[in-house]
């Protein structure tokens, strides 16, 4: 099988885009501020970067009436993906919060047939359950009664909200550029969580400050859009599996910097979920 100098592109840009938003598990667990206001600063300070940069690159911030409704329903989906997917990593670790988020790839293989009415695909039902399987052996336990079996449980509806969302904008990725997507989605989740900015922790973002820049920045402006500008070149589902690898990237950045080993269980997993990564990679360039 023969690559295109396009396609190893596209590939390393979606890994690159995984790398980045992979910090976030490290960085969730790391800033010590309530989670409301921690995404709403984080959103408020990438909407700024992204705005001065639309602006520098000369893109259009112009929507279509027709795709106004659309963005502000990802914006809000955006947000609470980020609100449940930080409690998760809140209430667990970064293998627990990070690789529950990804059932996301499962939901996605069931959701975008139906939402973009596009042809089901047995083989994501495997490499789903592929993923599924890794989660398993990464997740110590499912008793109900432990702060990880919530985690879960509100790691699976973050899941959801991004599926959700992912789908909404890949007809609309093709029309805007990504940077421009992604800086309305920040201003829309910068209003709606704006009356947190007027808690008794507002000033504990001082200290703070540099961990959500770099959220901003590294995980957001740059990742974020990376991987919104992968949905010109893969379908939802397809570049959702792929992302599959951003537990892996997640895991280590979290053993470099938190010293949150994992044990042999995880390292099955990681095994697993990545396996499903290099069968759908090598699967979307035959193509």
């Amino acid at each position: 099988m023969k690559f295109s100098n396009s396609s190893i592109r596209h590939l390393l840009e979606i890994n690159a885009a995984m790398l980045f938003i992979s910090t976030s598990g490290a960085l969730g667990r790391y800033i010590q501020l309530s989670v409301p206001l921690l995404i709403a600063a984080r959103a408020v300070l990438a909407f700024l970067i992204l705005f001065i940069y639309c602006k520098w690159r000369g893109f259009s911030l112009k929507v279509s009436k027709k795709d106004v409704l659309p963005i502000i329903l990802s914006g809000i989906l955006l947000g609470l993906h980020w609100l449940t997917y930080f409690y998760a990593l809140k209430l667990s670790n970064v293998a627990i919060g990070m690789l529950s988020l990804f059932t996301y790839p499962i939901l996605t293989s069931f959701l975008e047939p139906i939402v973009l009415k596009t042809k089901f695909e047995r083989v994501h039902l495997f490499l789903g359950l592929l993923v599924l399987t890794g989660i398993y052996f990464l997740v110590p336990s499912f008793d109900a009664k432990n702060s990880y079996t919530i985690a879960v449980g509100i790691g699976v509806l973050s899941a959801l909200f991004y599926a959700m969302r992912n789908l909404i904008l890949k007809n609309r990725v093709g029309n805007y550029n990504g940077s421009m997507l992604m800086c309305f989605q920040m201003a829309i989740i910068g209003i709606f969580l704006s009356p947190f900015f007027f808690t008794n922790e507002f000033s504990e973002l001082e200290s703070q400050w540099p961990s959500i820049l770099v959220l901003a920045l590294l995980t957001t402006a740059i990742g974020h859009t990376l991987f919104l500008n992968s949905f010109k070149h893969f379908s939802v589902t397809t570049a959702s599996i792929l992302s599959s690898v951003q537990p892996i990237y997640g895991i280590l950045i979290g053993m470099v910097f938190l010293w949150e080993i994992p044990s042999l269980w995880t390292v099955l997993g990681g095994f697993f979920i990545l396996s499903s990564v290099v069968i759908e990679s090598v699967r979307s360039y035959e193509k």
